[in-house]
């Protein structure tokens, strides 16, 4: 089983509810939506860094071919 699954145990609606209620009264209904915006734009840059991980390092390196004998 999932050590997540275990630990929390099966995570159902009502648990939901609970934990949204406690944001709420935690942040307030106002600073949630900048908290959100936040997460999203947090969440664009690592997709961006991400992306720009898969190209190569140094492109003015050139691969050179093993020769032949």
């Amino acid at each position: 089983m999932n050590a997540l699954a275990i630990f929390l145990g099966m995570i159902g609606p009502w648990q939901i509810a609970l934990i949204v209620v406690i944001v709420l009264l935690l942040f307030g209904g106002r600073k949630i939506p900048e908290l959100m915006r936040g997460l999203g734009s947090g969440i664009k840059e690592f997709k961006d860094a991400s992306k720009e991980d898969d190209t190569p390092a140094h492109k003015d390196e050139k691969i050179e071919e093993p020769k032949k004998s």
